[in-house]
């Protein structure tokens, strides 16, 4: 499997399909596997890239502290090794965040946004955001990443109908490295870049769930930010839509890059 050296880490990352390049970056505990749903149809049309953060996956999980800031310039150095040019990006929850910290700090990389169930920050303003994510940290502290997998788990995909998938989910994030998911979990907390997406001029497509962890609203406020951006709303999906409603969130995401795609675009080079 590919690795590529970046700075400090070894960062893993596939290679699907011919075309313009297309960067798909996961949410936190995820990893490339996740992206499963979408390999296929996505890479008839567009050369995808999926990569695992450091942390997460088959990456190297170095010492923390993370921060958003530097999961980008991951991203960024990456793309640079590999010489792609301006990639369409794909990036869901904590990878959303990526996104929009990557499309700030290097726009000659970036062609356009799918923001997937996620937003430009993530400052705790409410008694109900503190809770949230103060629960996460008090069952990954006390209880361990299995309890908090499990807690997941059921959120995510509450259908009886949905056993093999929640059973896909907590074999899969039960790999995690504890530690390197606690460091993932508070480069999240308290990052933004709120004050800045007001200056991207690429294209941009918001993908929101009608029963994420954010309500819609959420959303429409910062999309009203954007210049031309487009807000979708997935219905009887949660956080994780490319896997609750994969279908759907492929044919949503592929019309939005076909209005936006154009012929010439670079190969991925060969990594090391």
């Amino acid at each position: 499997m590919p690795h590529q050296r970046v700075g400090d880490v070894q960062l893993h990352y596939e290679v699907h399909g011919q075309g313009e390049p297309l960067l798909l970056i996961h949410g936190l505990g995820s990893s490339t596997e996740d992206w499963e749903a979408q390999l296929p149809a996505f890479s008839q049309r567009y050369q995808v890239i999926t990569v695992d953060v450091r942390g997460h996956g088959r990456s190297d999980k170095p010492a923390g502290p993370y921060s958003i800031l530097q999961f980008a310039r991951d991203i960024a150095e990456l793309l640079r090794a590999l010489r792609t040019g301006p990639v369409h990006v794909v990036g869901i929850s904590m990878g959303g965040m990526i996104a929009f910290q990557l499309a700030v700090d290097a726009p000659e990389l970036t062609r356009s946004l799918v923001i997937v169930n996620s937003g430009p920050e993530v400052v705790l303003r409410t008694l109900r955001e503190r809770l949230l994510i103060s629960s996460r940290f008090f069952i990954l502290r006390f209880f361990g990443l299995k309890a908090m997998t499990g807690v997941l788990a059921k959120k995510l995909f509450p259908k009886p109908e949905q056993t093999q998938l929640r059973a896909t989910f907590i074999e899969r994030w039960n790999r995690n490295d504890p530690v390197a998911y606690e460091h993932a979990l508070r480069a999240i907390v308290g990052w933004s870049v709120a004050d800045r997406i007001s200056a991207l001029r690429v294209p941009i497509q918001v993908v929101t769930a009608d029963q994420d962890y954010t309500p819609v609203s959420a959303k429409e406020a910062y999309v009203g930010k954007l210049a031309g951006a487009e807000l979708v709303v997935i219905a009887d999906s949660r956080h994780a839509t490319p896997m609750d409603q994969p279908e759907r969130f492929n044919d949503v995401v592929l019309g939005f890059l076909a209005k936006h795609s154009s012929s010439g675009a670079g190969a991925v080079s060969s990594g090391t």
